[in-house]
This record gives C-alpha cells, sequence and structure tokens, in this order.
C-alpha cells in the first residue's frame, strides 16, 4: 500500500522551544481552511495530544518506536491519517533526543525518518541573532537521512531582531517558514507532569487553541508549510487496523526465558508450559456467554473524566475488534459501573488532583471492589494502581489493592523494559513488553505477593500486583505492540 499523505514534522533544538505552540496552531490553522487534519505526537505523552484532537477535530495519536516498534511507526500513522488531506507531527525533547542509551531511536529524527517526512524546526531565538544560523545549520546537516525543511523562529524580540535571524539563515540555505513575536506568546497552564489536560480545562483549552491558531496564521507562511507536507514522497506501508491484527491471532511478544531475567521464578515449581491462545473471535460469540451484553459483545467499562485522561486510542480499538462493547464512564460523577459491566480499564491521569472527589463518590469505590473481588478482569495503570490502593494521600480510595499511595517530590520518568511475572488477565508469566513510568506518586509496597512486572533498569525490581482479576502497574503499555493483551482481556471478560 502506498500512503501518499501529506506530512511534516514539527521538531527542535530542545524542549521549550514552542513546538506545542506551533504544531498545535498549526493544526487548527489548517483545519480552518476546510482541510482534513490528521494530528499525532512523537512519544509517550498523553497530555499534547488531547489538544492536538482539540485543534484538528480528529483524534490525536502517538508515533513511540520504543514502545510500538519501529516497524509499527509507518503502519499507525496510515491508520489515524485514513481520509485526511494533511498530517502534522510534534516532535519530542530535541530532534536527535531518543530513548536513554539506545541511540537514535524513538527520537523525532527517528520518527521522521520512518515517515519520509520532511521537518520544520522551531527554534526559540529570544536570546540570539546571527548564531541561529550555525545552530539551523548543525541541525540540518547532523543527519543526511533527515531533511529539514525549514526553519520558525519563536519569541523574536523586534522588527530589527527578525531582519538579523533573516539575514544569517539566508546564508544558511535553510528558509524562514514563520516568525512568533515574543509578546504574542501563548499560555498553557502547567502543573506537576507538563500541560494540565484538556479534559480539565475544556473553555480554557479551546481558547488556548485558538490563540494558537491565531498566532500561527499571523506568523507563519501556511502555503509554504502546505507546499513542504505535500513535498513529502510516497510511503510505501500497509495501515495498522485493529480487526485484523486481532482477527489474525496476533498475539504477544516472545516470552522471556524461564529464569526471568533473575527477578523471581514464573510460578512456583511447575513445569514450562505453552502460552494459551485466545480462540477464534467467532467460536466466543457462538457460545452465547453469560456476560454478553446486546451485540453478543462482553461490556468493558473504561474510566474517563478529568481525572483519568491517559488512554491511548488504539486501546479502546482493540478492546472493539476483540469482541468488547466499550463505555466510557467518569469516576469523579458516575455513582455506578455502566450496566453489565464484565470487565474495567483504569488507565492514567491525576487522581491525586481529585483524591477527595474520588473518594467522595463512596458508591463507586464500593462497585468497582465488588466488581474486583468477584475476580472480573480489572486493568490498571498509573492512576488506576492508585485509585484501587486502601488510600491515597489520606483519602480512602477503592480498597482493592493492599497498599496505600502518595505524593512524591521525585519525578519517576522513562522507558522500561518489562517481563511479566504472573501469569494475569493480560499476559501469561514471562511475557516481555516495553513501557513507560511517569509519576510523581509513591505505593506502598511496591508490588504485591504476585508481582506484575519484572523491570532490569533504571534499577532490578519487581513491580505492580496481580490477585484474582486485577491487574494492576504503574507501567503505561501501548497495546497495539501486543494485541493480544486486548484478546486475552475481553477472553477473559466473557469467561469470568
Amino acid at each position: 500500500m502506498v500512503i501518499s499523505v501529506p506530512r511534516l514534522v514539527i521538531a527542535a533544538p530542545s524542549s521549550g522551544s514552542g513546538k506545542t505552540t506551533v504544531a498545535t496552531g498549526l493544526m487548527a490553522a489548517f483545519a480552518s481552511r476546510g482541510l482534513a487534519v490528521s494530528p499525532y505526537k512523537v512519544g509517550p505523552d498523553y497530555i499534547d495530544p488531547g489538544y492536538h484532537s482539540l485543534a484538528a477535530g480528529r483524534v490525536g495519536r502517538n508515533l513511540d518506536a520504543y514502545l510500538c516498534g519501529a516497524e509499527l511507526v509507518a503502519p499507525l500513522f496510515a491508520h489515524g491519517a485514513r481520509g485526511c488531506d494533511v498530517a502534522v507531527v510534534e516532535g519530542v525533547m530535541g530532534l536527535y533526543d531518543g530513548a536513554a542509551g539506545e541511540g537514535e531511536l524513538a527520537s523525532t529524527a527517528h520518527v521522521a525518518k520512518l515517515l519520509r517526512a520532511p521537518v520544520v524546526l522551531v527554534v526559540d531565538a529570544s536570546s540570539q541573532s546571527r548564531s541561529v544560523a550555525a545552530l539551523v545549520h548543525g541541525f540540518a546537516s547532523w543527519d543526511p537521512e533527515v531533511r529539514v525543511a525549514g526553519v520558525i523562529l519563536n519569541k523574536v524580540g523586534s522588527e530589527r531582531h527578525e531582519v538579523m535571524l533573516r539575514e544569517a539563515l539566508d546564508e544558511s540555505g535553510v528558509p524562514v517558514l514563520g516568525v512568533l513575536r515574543r509578546a504574542r506568546q501563548v499560555g498553557t497552564p502547567s502543573r506537576h507532569l507538563g500541560l494540565v489536560p484538556v479534559a480539565e480545562r475544556r473553555a480554557e483549552a479551546v481558547e488556548a487553541v485558538g490563540a494558537m491558531a491565531s498566532l500561527v496564521r499571523e506568523g507563519c507562511d501556511l502555503d509554504a508549510l502546505l507546499a513542504v507536507a505535500r513535498s513529502a514522497p510516497a510511503l510505501s506501508s500497509a495501515g495498522w487496523d485493529p480487526a485484523e491484527v486481532v482477527a489474525c491471532g496476533a498475539s504477544f511478544p516472545s516470552p522471556a526465558p524461564s529464569r526471568n531475567w533473575g527477578l523471581r521464578p514464573q510460578t512456583p515449581d511447575r513445569p514450562e508450559r505453552p502460552r494459551p491462545q485466545a480462540p477464534p473471535l467467532s467460536a466466543s460469540l457462538e457460545r452465547g456467554d453469560p456476560h454478553d451484553g446486546l451485540s453478543g459483545a462482553p461490556v468493558v467499562a473504561v474510566a474517563g473524566g478529568p481525572a483519568f485522561t491517559f488512554s491511548y486510542a488504539e486501546h479502546a480499538e482493540l478492546l472493539a475488534a476483540a469482541g468488547a462493547e466499550v463505555i466510557t464512564f467518569d469516576p469523579l460523577h458516575d455513582e455506578q459501573l455502566p450496566d453489565g459491566t464484565a470487565g474495567l480499564v483504569i488507565g492514567g491521569g491525576f487522581p491525586e488532583v481529585y483524591a477527595a472527589e474520588l473518594s467522595a463518590n463512596e458508591p463507586l469505590r464500593k462497585a468497582i471492589a465488588e466488581l474486583a473481588f468477584s475476580g472480573a478482569p480489572v486493568a490498571a495503570e498509573c492512576a488506576g494502581l492508585l485509585y484501587l490502593s486502601r488510600e491515597l494521600d489520606g483519602q480512602p480510595m477503592c480498597g482493592v489493592l493492599d497498599a496505600t499511595a502518595r505524593m512524591d517530590e521525585r519525578l519517576t520518568l522513562g522507558y522500561r523494559d518489562a517481563v511479566a511475572v504472573s501469569d494475569s488477565v493480560l499476559a501469561v508469566a514471562g511475557t516481555r513488553m516495553r513501557g513507560h513510568e511517569f509519576h510523581r506518586t509513591v505505593v506502598e509496597p511496591g508490588a504485591g505477593a504476585a508481582p506484575a512486572w519484572g523491570l532490569h533498569a533504571p534499577q532490578r525490581r519487581v513491580e505492580g500486583f496481580v490477585q484474582q482479576g486485577v491487574h494492576a502497574s504503574y507501567l503505561h503499555t501501548h497495546w497495539a505492540s501486543a494485541p493480544g493483551v486486548a484478546r486475552r482481556f475481553v477472553e477473559r471478560c466473557r469467561t469470568s
């Protein structure tokens, strides 16, 4: 399959240069012209895609070569870009910054090469003049496979400052495609883990995105940027299809050796056995399982609302493709789980910000505890882990896990290579997965009697909880890399 969607990558020399403002504003500006815009974010970040979605009117997606593998970047791009006129990809950190110790892996440059997409460099020019040419030349020449097609100058102080910058860049051969004034910067509130998510400030977010669009429209050459996007060559890749990867039996990454990286035995005193394979979906539907909903689908409730905003769009798509009816609920306001709930997914977010409100919703906390103790499948990541604990910062939570959670000053951040230590509703012991940690909280103890994952870096440890049908962990994973996770979870919803 040949992909001819016009596309460009918005990158920068470093974080804080203005990528999000430019990328989000450009998405909104293109959309206001009547173009169907497909928005993306390089890396695991959940918050920026919310602003992208608001700007483009289309779901924001992530392109992460570490979590999903380089081979899935183009297919996932093609999946999101179906029917679109242009795609805008916001980079992560500096253009060449990737996973620690892994070279270019998962960097913006890596993703740009995988997509054969031109790069537009956003440069904070507030404290330089002629030196900007050396900076841009260095980034443009560092990797000959990365095409830096233009530069947008951000935080420019005056007309005289702009003239000096343009004169310097004339010598570099990299065209200036936009100039944004220092006085016109758009404010977006931040806190301990970055920008405040759109779901928590909808009206203000709409206003901020509108301001970003105006800034980009007034300061950038939209026609030239669209021409850059249209200069991207054709890309050969089949589009990722959740129904196809589930139906074809795609399962898990290879199991780890039985020694389990020396962390802990996989299962006590029992021989190795083949990993169970889920039956074909058609067979499950024909059985008429008691948990099936109106369409023969078990109901999987997914936590949403302001407290639980971290989720990859592909997770719900995979659950639906595996045969589930996916229903979102808001733990801040809904006092009961959706009718017929057979399984529960609680992703990441900011329960620490809403601990009092979550605690006050006692009927829902009890309903979740009852579901978990019944043995139903429950998958919880990070915020979900905190919510299932006994308490968070002294506020009673669901009490599913014999653990307490609290805020911490230290930021835990980074990619992780993980191996499943215990059989669970998501994977069998020994399954390798890649994930990401991003939190300023601590759970004590950090692991249960049956841990969820074993990690070997940055230090060797076990982490998370597996008990009955519950799998709770700090680790964020991307199920597109292992669609068997969704398939296994839905099968357990049918049979639990």
